[in-house]
């Protein structure tokens, strides 16, 4: 049994990658994962200030919700990440995360899986590349982990729309299933 994160970073009420993490979430645990979910709602992340000391002492400078978050991640065993595309790209609030688990560098953090579920208006096929792409940059700085595996819901426009998405609900239900 994996410890896995799912970080949803959409900040929208109704927010179709929440529901399609919430199925996504259904199959990890019926695959015997211990999970726990992580929303960016409510919380408060600050922009990383560049200067580094967290690369001496494991730890942030800034005093905000990320300095928790991170220390959850560290020790799971695999992560999701969970974004709607903004102009072909990862949420900005994710990126901002992203930046924020830099004391996690040089720590003995315990993941070795990472995944993405990422929805957008768009359905084309490369709609989801630059956010992948730049998953994989975050995930490249950390030599035991892999990015493992995405999965990318389309033509999902609408606050609510993704409850009448059965067939996305289902993808996301087996790509949870499938988690390492």
């Amino acid at each position: 049994m994996s410890k896995v994160i799912v970080i949803t970073t959409s900040l929208r009420v109704k927010s179709n990658s929440d529901r399609l993490a919430e199925e996504l979430i259904r199959g990890a645990k019926e695959a015997g994962h211990d999970v726990e979910c992580i929303s960016l709602k409510g919380k408060e992340v600050r922009y990383c200030i560049g200067c580094l000391a967290c690369q001496k002492t494991q730890k942030c400078v800034l005093k905000d919700d990320a300095v928790e978050i991170a220390e959850k991640v560290k020790n799971a065993d695999t992560l999701v990440f969970v974004t709607p595309i903004y102009y072909y790209e990862m949420s900005g609030q994710m990126k901002t995360l992203l930046d924020r688990l830099n004391p996690l560098y040089p720590s003995d953090y315990k993941f070795r899986k990472v995944y993405m579920l990422s929805t957008a208006t768009e359905d084309e096929e490369y709609v989801p590349e630059k956010a992948v792409s730049g998953l994989q940059g975050w995930v490249d700085c950390f030599e035991k982990a892999e990015l493992a595996g995405s999965l990318f819901c389309g033509g999902i426009s609408d606050a609510g729309e993704a409850n009448g998405k059965e067939e996305e609900q289902d993808e996301a239900y087996r790509f949870g299933k499938s988690l390492a």
